[in-house]
């Protein structure tokens, strides 16, 4: 029988083992090895054999840290799906490691049914929410629901016109405001709804009816 492919990603030797000995105990999962950080686990998906269908990713870790790494997979090995296993409490952090790409967030103290159940969903399903993280996602969305409330009349029209394909300079000439004043617009923007970059403002002002094509 074929066996689901995982990597353990964890500063902590002796946790990083345990952990890889854990899964390697579950009948369809084998673990292909160990990294103490992302850099080094990019370092090993060089090569086609080394990359695994999973990763079991801590978010504290120095050199590339859970996020980075996480980020980075997304967009160098889509295929790749990340479970995010930490001590890590902090919603802010859950929030940030979700949206850099991970496919559930699990707790280090997570009974070893749970995790079982969690590799498995993520695999079949393409993700695993606990009850804890699901209010935290709902919460989220319901944060950045009221940010987008808060929006000024001055920043729709900003969101709109960016929504062109019109230059940030054409943009502060139409609305009468300087090149600078126009940057701290997107940023504060950019800020306030949790994007990136100009594509993440298109994306979110056509689904929520912002600017319609």
């Amino acid at each position: 029988m074929m066996k689901h492919t995982v990597v353990v990603v964890d500063d902590h030797n002796l946790l990083s083992q345990a952990i890889g000995g854990l899964v390697d105990s579950f009948e369809n999962f084998k673990v292909l090895y160990t990294c103490r950080n992302g850099k080094e686990l990019i370092k090993r998906l060089d090569h086609p054999d080394d990359v695994p269908e999973l990763v079991l990713m801590d978010v504290n870790m120095p050199i590339l840290n859970g996020i980075e790494t996480t980020e980075y997979l997304k967009k160098n090995f889509p295929r790749i799906k990340v479970l995010a296993l930490s001590i890590e409490e902090d919603e802010a952090v859950i929030l940030k490691m979700l949206r850099a790409g991970a496919r559930g967030y699990l707790l280090k103290d997570v009974k070893k049914i749970e995790l079982y159940n969690a590799l498995l969903e993520v695999l079949e399903k393409g993700f695993y929410h606990t009850n804890t993280v699901t209010k935290i996602l709902v919460d989220s969305l319901t944060e950045d629901k009221e940010k987008e409330t808060q929006l000024k009349d001055r920043e729709i029209e900003f969101i709109r016109l960016a929504c062109t394909e019109k230059t940030y300079k054409e943009i502060a000439d139409i609305m009468h405001l300087s090149p600078k004043t126009i940057e701290g617009y997107r940023n504060n923007i950019f800020e306030k709804l949790h994007l990136r970059n100009r594509t993440g403002l298109v994306i979110y002002a056509i689904k929520n009816k912002i600017f319609i094509p």
